[in-house]
């Protein structure tokens, strides 16, 4: 993945040079940036109604997302922590 999902760079916004450092030196950080990114794009798909799903199978990926994106969180506070010591 050369960039990131826009809706993961609003989440963070005064964290861009951060996350592409991260990207481009941690494996483990580029896998959940590529994972948020799919079902970023998969909530999205069947929210515009693209792809019908239940309510339920929405809201299972919504939860996904939130998951995805609470460990790209830890990952970068413990990125910022690292760089203030």
């Amino acid at each position: 993945m050369s960039h990131f999902d826009q809706d993961l760079l609003d989440a963070f916004p005064n964290d861009t040079v951060l996350m592409h450092r991260l990207m481009a030196e941690n494996a483990h950080f580029r896998t959940l940036a590529e994972r948020f990114a799919g079902v970023d794009t998969e909530v999205e798909q069947v929210a515009s109604g693209e792809d019908p799903a239940s309510d339920e199978r929405l809201e299972g990926m919504k939860k996904n997302r939130l998951a995805v994106l609470d460990e790209i969180a830890i990952m970068v506070a413990a990125a910022k922590l690292e760089d203030a010591q």
